[in-house]
């Protein structure tokens, strides 16, 4: 068996588009695959200041590299989230480190625990009855909204994958959460309330290529998972995703793309219901982030604990 594009042995068989590809040409195509996806939706171009959430994982220091080396201006951002269980947080930073000295990138760093006192690991010690995922979730969307700002970026891009997209979506579908169907897109807008342009341009680089494409380009990348992340339900998703996949392939691509084709017009009626039964934001009292409730997630969170 050949390469589809040449005679050198192939490295991966893409299945959804029956194509046996050689390492230059698979890398290629994980770029070309990324940039139209950056055009399609308008994600950004030269002129932005692009910074990228890294957490030591194949898909984000992936995604930190390939932007790089497509001549964007980018900068990554890890936050150390204080995730004592398995040394985790400790290991994913280690991880940010080779990668920045291998390949000379700048990458910022903010240690929640030496900022507000408290890690995640503390943080569920004292309310059990907090999800992980979720206290993960709103924290790091307001560290990386916050460091933006005041490093002076635009956009925030992050690793998210077509795995994890499609996963999302299926959950939210299954119990018809109108409100985060509402914001499941590849770009989520700036708004005038401080909140900046989100990004995803790895949207339909599936997780295997995001894992292929960083051992080729020699980005070693932390393989635990986060041990909070054991029950989560985005990987019970995966894994149905998965058998589905297995079954009809290219179905997880097909899922995706035709949700966003119907978004269109599903938009507009949804938006206008949420903000109906949300409300208008408002600017939290303590930091004066955007928030639908006197205080943000973020502050609400330390202030209990």
């Amino acid at each position: 068996m050949k390469c589809k594009f040449c005679s050198d042995k192939p490295v991966v068989h893409l299945k959804p588009s029956n194509l046996y590809l050689c390492e230059n040409h698979f890398l290629e195509r994980v770029e070309e695959v990324t940039k139209r996806a950056i055009k399609k939706f308008n994600m950004f171009d030269n002129k932005d200041r692009i910074l990228v959430a890294v957490s030591g994982g194949k898909d984000s220091l992936s995604l930190l590299y390939l932007l790089n080396k497509l001549g964007y201006y980018t900068r990554g951002l890890y936050i150390n989230l204080g995730i004592e269980e398995r040394e985790y947080s400790d290991e994913s930073f280690e991880y940010v480190k080779k990668f920045s000295e291998k390949f000379h990138m700048d990458i910022y760093t903010y240690n929640l625990k030496e900022e507000k006192g408290k890690g995640i690991t503390d943080i569920m010690k004292h309310r059990k009855n907090y999800k992980a995922c979720s206290v993960c979730g709103i924290v790091k969307r307001y560290i990386m909204n916050k460091i933006a700002l005041e490093k002076n970026f635009n956009v925030l891009a992050t690793g998210h994958n077509l795995d994890d997209e499609v996963s999302r979506l299926f959950g939210n579908i299954v119990f018809w959460q109108e409100g985060y169907l509402l914001h499941q897109n590849p770009v989520l807008e700036e708004e005038k309330n401080k909140l900046l342009k989100k990004v995803k341009p790895f949207c339909f680089i599936s997780e295997k290529q995001t894992a292929l494409y960083a051992y080729l380009r020699g980005i070693e990348y932390v393989r635990n998972e986060c041990p909070y992340s054991i029950d989560a339900k985005t990987i019970f998703y995966k894994n149905i995703l998965n058998r589905v996949e297995e079954n009809s392939s290219g179905a997880k691509l097909r899922f995706y793309k035709g949700f966003l084709d119907i978004q269109k017009k599903y938009f507009k009626k949804v938006h206008k219901k949420y903000t109906e039964i949300m409300g208008e934001e408002k600017e939290c009292k303590i930091c004066g982030m955007p928030t639908l409730k006197e205080i943000c997630g973020f502050c609400r969170i330390f202030e209990r604990v």
